[in-house]
C-alpha cells in the first residue's frame, strides 16, 4: 500500500524504467499505455491524457480527451519483465479534463458502490472469485487450435493432468505481485483448470481478478499453449464458470443479501454472463440456472456451503454460481452490491431454500422458481427495463 512519495522512491531505487497505466474498457478488458518512469510525477499530479474515442463503449470524438490518474497504492512490479530496467504496473482512475470522474469508469462505479453500503448502511463486503479456464494447444503458426492440452478430469493429477506445471507457474506469478492464491486444480473438462482466491475487499478482489486473467493469458502464451475465458469453448464439454463468494461484516444481515440478489438477478444477468456463449452454459443441464438459494445445493444459483450455517439466519458467505469469466468484473461486483444493499434496506427475505435437484428437468418443470434468460437477447431485454440498472450505470 504505497504511497504516492513513496512509489516515486522505488521507482528511483529499484531501477524502474517503464510504468504501465492500466484501465479498462466497458467490457472489462484491460487496456495498457507505458510511461518513461521520469514522467510519473506529472502523471501523479496531471495525469496522462489518451484519445478515448478508440476504446469501444468509451466513443465520443467531439469530447475524446480524457485522463489516467495512477494510484499508487496498486503498484505491482512485473516479474516476468527483466531485473534490470523494471517495468511496473499500476490502475487508474479516468477523469475528464475538469477532474471528475469519468460516469463510464467500472472501477469507480465499484468504488461508490462500496463507499455507499459502509456509509449508508455500515456493511462492509469481502468478495472471493473462483476462476474455470481451459488451456488449448496452439498450431504449427502459433495460432489457437481447440486442441485440450490434455484429457483429464476433475481434480485429476500428473501423468494425465498436463496443466500442473503451468497453474505452479500462475500462482508463483501472482504471489510475486502480492496476490496470493487459494487452492487450483484441474476441473471436469479436458483442459480446463481452477484456481481460488481468498477473501478481501471488492475493489482488491476486481483488481485481483483482472490481474489474474492477464497472468493467465501471458504463462500459457509462454508455456506454447492458448489460455481460453470463453464460457463455453467446447459444445460438449463442460463451461467455465466465475463462482463469487459474497460477506459482510454483519453476518445477520445475509438472508436480506440472498433475498436482494435473488430479486435483482434477472435483470443483471446480461451483465454477469455477457456474450451468446453464456447461455449456452447456463443451460447445459449442470449449470444451474433457477433462481433460488440453497443450502449445499449446486443446482440453485445460490448456495450456502457446508459449515456456513450453524442456524437459519447466520449464514457465513454465499457463493453465487451464474456468472462466467468473460463479464466485466468490476460491473458484476457493483450491481451485486447494490442488489444487496436494497435487500438489506427493504428487508427482503428469501423463501426457504431449495432442497431438490434442479438439474433434473421434471423436477425443475413442476417447480415455482423462475428462471435466468435462456439467450443474450432475452437478458439484455430486461436490463433495458430495469430501473435499477438504470439508476446505477446509466
Amino acid at each position: 500500500m504505497y504511497t504516492e512519495s513513496e512509489v516515486l522512491d522505488f521507482v528511483q531505487e529499484e531501477d524502474v524504467k517503464f510504468v504501465r497505466l492500466a484501465f479498462f474498457d466497458l467490457a472489462g478488458n484491460q487496456k495498457n499505455l507505458s510511461i518513461m518512469a521520469d514522467q510519473l510525477p506529472r502523471a501523479f499530479r496531471e495525469g496522462i491524457s489518451f484519445d478515448a474515442s478508440n476504446i469501444e463503449g468509451f466513443e465520443n470524438p467531439e469530447k475524446s480527451d480524457l485522463f489516467l490518474h495512477p494510484e499508487a497504492s496498486t503498484l505491482s512490479v512485473l516479474p516476468w519483465r527483466p531485473n534490470t530496467g523494471k517495468v511496473v504496473r499500476m490502475f487508474c482512475e479516468i477523469k475528464n479534463p475538469d477532474g471528475t470522474p469519468y460516469k463510464k469508469d467500472s472501477r469507480h462505479l465499484l468504488k461508490c458502490a462500496v463507499k455507499e453500503a459502509k456509509e449508508k448502511f455500515g456493511i462492509e463486503f469481502e468478495i472471493g472469485t473462483q476462476f474455470e479456464f481451459y488451456l488449448f494447444k496452439l498450431d504449427s503458426e502459433g495460432e489457437p487450435t481447440k486442441i485440450p492440452f490434455d484429457n483429464a478430469g476433475y481434480m485429476d493429477i500428473a501423468p494425465l493432468d498436463h496443466g500442473e506445471n503451468v497453474r505452479r507457474d500462475i500462482c508463483f506469478t501472482l504471489e510475486q505481485m502480492g496476490i496470493i492464491p487459494e487452492a487450483s486444480h484441474h476441473e471436469a473438462g479436458p483442459g480446463q483448470n481452477e484456481v481460488d482466491f481468498h477473501y478481501s475487499s471488492p475493489l482488491e478482489a476486481a483488481d485481483n481478478a483482472s490481474t489474474f486473467k492477464w497472468i493467465v493469458r501471458t504463462k500459457a502464451v509462454t508455456n506454447g499453449l492458448h489460455a481460453s475465458f470463453c464460457p463455453k469453448p467446447l459444445e460438449e464439454k463442460p463451461g467455465s464458470g466465475l463462482h463469487i463468494n459474497i460477506s459482510c461484516n454483519q453476518k445477520e444481515k445475509m438472508p436480506a443479501i440472498i433475498g436482494g440478489i435473488l430479486n435483482r438477478i434477472q435483470e443483471i444477468t446480461c451483465y454477469l454472463n455477457p456474450t451468446e456463449k453464456s447461455y449456452k452454459r447456463l443451460w447445459e443441464g449442470k449449470c444451474p440456472h433457477t433462481v433460488c438459494w440453497g443450502k449445499q445445493n449446486r443446482s440453485a444459483i445460490i448456495r450456502v456451503p457446508a459449515g456456513c450455517d450453524s442456524g437459519k439466519d447466520s449464514e457465513k458467505y454465499l457463493e453465487l454460481l451464474s456468472p462466467d469469466p468473460g463479464c466485466n468484473i468490476y460491473i458484476a461486483i457493483t450491481l451485486l452490491i447494490h442488489a444487496a444493499i436494497e435487500g438489506i434496506q427493504n428487508n427482503v427475505i428469501p423463501e426457504d431454500p431449495a432442497e431438490t435437484n434442479l438439474f433434473d428437468a421434471e423436477i425443475a418443470k413442476k417447480s415455482k422458481y423462475k428462471t435466468l434468460p435462456a439467450s443474450l437477447k432475452e437478458a439484455k431485454a430486461l436490463a433495458e427495463k430495469s430501473e435499477f440498472v438504470k439508476r446505477i450505470l446509466v
